[in-house]
């Protein structure tokens, strides 16, 4: 299965006859799945089973999940306030019979505060707030599998990236190997000639003495081991790449394995150009180490 990345966004716009709405999806990489949600009022009942849903899509990251909803609700009609209207039809009385008033034009009482007045709208029923939750919940459903769809390409590309520098780091562990400063031959070399110096230096050593720094010579200056490790660490890179489990933590795991053994080969190098292929192992290795962050 290839890698997924835990970097990816993904939007579903849906629409009934009660609403009108948009999900946003948007994720970076985290130590674990950290899902943040942002809903409409009303619908915070929702998280628990949005989280569910987005358990499956997803089992690493920081995920910010935001929902926008509009209501499809017509214009509230207007009725008149017949209470309101009889209250001004009497004052109108009342100031004919004082003064000399012209008639009042319809339009000018209609317009008068409180005489039109806007119906009270219907109350959205339990069964209509389930049925737009459901829908909702589908909705979101649509854009977790597109969040896991976007996050997969991104994979593909992030495997791409990493396949090249696990190659890199095969290329250069068999430059370590190849190298002259690693053979029998140039090991025994430099244990003889150290040998002597040590013997120059305390003549009086001990033959157990002697075979004990020996050993300790031979064990700093043999890199053949580091070299089988870097090795094996190769081939399990590879194994993870191609596993069905999402491999992020057990990959950084491995990059710290790889440096680990990258350290011990820089301080064992014989010569500048087994310290050289050391530090370019160590540069590849810290690259690999900062995109196997963004590995699901």
């Amino acid at each position: 299965m290839p890698l997924t990345s835990m970097t990816g966004f993904a939007r579903s716009d849906g629409e009934n006859a009660a609403a009108r709405w948009h999900w946003e999806l948007r994720s970076v990489n985290g130590k674990g799945l950290d899902a943040r949600f942002r809903l409409v009022a009303g619908f915070e009942t929702m998280e628990a089973k949005l989280r569910e849903e987005l358990a499956r899509h997803a089992k690493r990251g920081n995920i910010q999940i935001s929902l926008t909803l509009e209501r499809n609700r017509a214009a509230a009609p207007l009725r008149v306030n017949e209470e309101a209207l009889n209250v001004v039809l009497a004052a109108i009385t009342d100031l004919q019979q004082r003064i000399e008033l012209m008639p009042p034009r319809p339009e000018g009482i209609m317009a008068l505060k409180g005489v039109l007045e806007a119906a009270e709208t219907a109350v959205e029923t339990d069964e209509e707030h389930a049925s737009l939750e459901a829908a909702l919940m589908a909705s979101f459903a649509e854009a977790a599998a597109a969040l896991a769809k976007a996050r997969g390409e991104e994979g593909r590309k992030l495997e791409a990236v990493l396949s090249g520098q696990v190659d890199e780091i095969e290329r250069l562990t068999r430059e370590a190997a190849a190298s002259p400063s690693t053979s029998v031959e140039a090991m025994r070399a430099r244990l003889k000639a150290q040998v002597a110096e040590l013997l120059g230096a305390s003549p009086a050593l001990s033959e157990e003495r002697l075979a004990q720094e020996a050993a300790l010579i031979a064990t700093k200056a043999d890199v053949r081991e580091e070299i089988d490790r870097l090795t094996a660490h190769v081939a399990q890179a590879r194994e993870l790449f191609a596993g069905k489990e999402p491999a992020g933590r057990r990959l950084d795991f491995l990059t710290q394995e790889f440096n680990r053994e990258a350290n011990t080969l820089c301080s064992k190098a014989a010569d500048v150009s087994l310290t050289r292929i050391g530090l370019e192992l160590k540069a590849v290795i810290d690259q690999l180490r900062e995109q196997v962050q963004n590995v699901e």
